[in-house]
């Protein structure tokens, strides 16, 4: 998809490629050897393997669109956090260090912006798509992160998100594509995700994810 022309207007949707576990070791040796597996049992070769993000600017100031786990600590409304989710199982998402978090941050950060690829890519610069993509950041759907609950062939992860979001606010995700020799998992899923009927798609995935705050969570 070619990007839009930048007219100078700040106003406008841009999209950040994040190496996968850029600043952290763990991350990015566990990534590389998810890719790894992955590759072999497909029967192909191996790809650098990106993390998506957004920066969405309305004439009010900037927001950071990204969803993130580990959730740091109890003060999500800091963050603008929108959505929490489990990982790997519901159950799990009881507890705070198995849930992850959508972000709307109003003047928010990108962890390891720095470190970013061929980034930022302009997808828009239209404020009705900005605002559309920034009130849909409440109303992504609470799919576990790391399963493919729907059997759509990849996991539901952070690029789902971004994904999701981007198809929901009317912009083309499945012609948008990370770097040279990079892979972005779970992206097809967040588009195929977008495309189901918003109402049968909550009642299987429910709003809530656990009952309350955990001791954890008051700590």
């Amino acid at each position: 998809m070619p990007p839009p022309a930048f007219t100078g207007n700040p106003t406008g949707i841009d999209l950040y490629w994040l190496p996968l576990g850029a600043g952290g070791n763990f991350v990015r040796l566990n990534g590389r050897i998810y890719e790894f597996l992955h590759a072999l049992f497909e029967g192909r070769q191996t790809f650098d393997l990106y993390h998506s993000a957004l920066e969405v600017t309305v004439p009010e100031g900037r927001f950071v669109i990204e969803n993130a786990w580990p959730i740091p600590d109890a003060q999500g409304p800091a963050r603008g956090v929108t959505v929490e989710g489990p990982v790997a199982s519901r159950r799990l998402g009881r507890l705070r260090v198995f849930r992850y978090e959508v972000r709307r941050w109003y003047e928010g950060t990108i962890p390891d912006i720095a470190e970013a690829v061929a980034s930022p890519v302009r997808l828009s610069n239209e404020e009705p798509a900005a605002r559309r993509l920034l009130s849909l950041a409440s109303e992504v759907p609470v799919m576990v992160w790391g399963r493919d609950e729907l059997r759509i062939g990849e996991m539901w992860n952070s690029n789902s998100v971004i994904a999701w979001l981007l198809t929901r606010a009317g912009l083309p995700a499945n012609e948008i594509h990370p770097p040279l020799r990079g892979r972005a998992p779970g992206w097809t899923t967040g588009v195929a995700v977008a495309g189901l009927c918003t109402e049968a798609l909550r009642s299987f995935t429910g709003r809530r994810v656990w009952d309350g705050p955990t001791r954890e969570d008051r700590g």
